[in-house]
């Protein structure tokens, strides 16, 4: 079985393919993925921290880049590793609504990041739905 994200060439950044039964599962992916682009190694002995992440936006593509900005500065301005990742619900617009979702990461204090992502990119960014469900293209400032 292969992965629900592949590294993509890119000619100056990173970028991510992400696919997705549902738009919960689309988003969660895209959060693991970049994670697994991060990299990096908890403290054996520290306690794990659980958080809620909430977020909203006008739309889908909004909401994307805003959930994985606010797991970016975790890890930059915290040094974290995510030890777990764990999307609850995604909702797209509906009329006169914001896209929103509801997540619970799970983090330990960490260090040794094999990448650093200075930004989740706008570039050609679009949530498509396909055959199998969702995917996109995230493209990764470095």
């Amino acid at each position: 079985m292969s992965l629900p994200w592949e590294e993509i060439p890119h000619t100056a950044d990173w970028a991510l393919r992400v696919r997705g039964d549902d738009l919960r599962s689309l988003f969660q992916n895209a959060a693991l993925g970049m994670a697994e682009l991060i990299g990096g190694e908890g403290s054996a002995d520290a306690k794990p921290d659980q958080r809620a992440v909430t977020r909203d936006a006008p739309d889908l593509e909004m909401l994307l880049v805003d959930w994985l900005t606010e797991l970016l500065v975790m890890v930059e301005e915290e040094g974290v590793v995510f030890t777990g990742i764990e999307v609850g619900a995604v909702d797209g617009p509906g009329e006169g609504e914001t896209a929103r979702l509801a997540a619970r990461v799970t983090a330990l204090p960490g260090g040794a990041f094999t990448k650093h992502i200075k930004a989740v990119t706008y570039h050609n960014l679009a949530i498509r739905r396909s055959d199998q469900g969702f995917e996109t293209t995230i493209v990764f400032d470095v």
